[in-house]
């Protein structure tokens, strides 16, 4: 697997994580705020970035282009999808 694959997978199991994450700040079962819940998905998304950064290297991420396409864009797709499915199962 390429290093974009790998950034993907890693920011995919990190945007699973923030959606339960965002999903349990947001329903109640802590407290109910939803900002609390957008922040603390961009604090795991930061990390996963970090992460991604320190396994592969600045150069083979891309930068930020390539962390955009490789990293952000599946990280908020599949955490939208978890925060909703888990929404809906509440």
């Amino acid at each position: 697997m390429d290093t974009d694959g790998k950034v993907a997978s890693i920011h995919t199991v990190g945007g699973i994580i923030a959606g339960y994450v965002s999903f349990i700040l947001s329903s109640g079962v802590v407290f109910k705020n939803e900002a609390i819940a957008v922040i603390a998905a961009l604090i795991i998304l930061y990390i996963m970035g970090q992460l991604s950064e320190k396994l592969f290297g600045k150069e083979e991420v891309n930068g930020l282009s390539g962390w955009f396409w490789s990293g952000i864009i599946p990280f908020f797709f599949i955490w939208v999808i978890v925060w909703v499915i888990f929404a809906n199962l509440h």
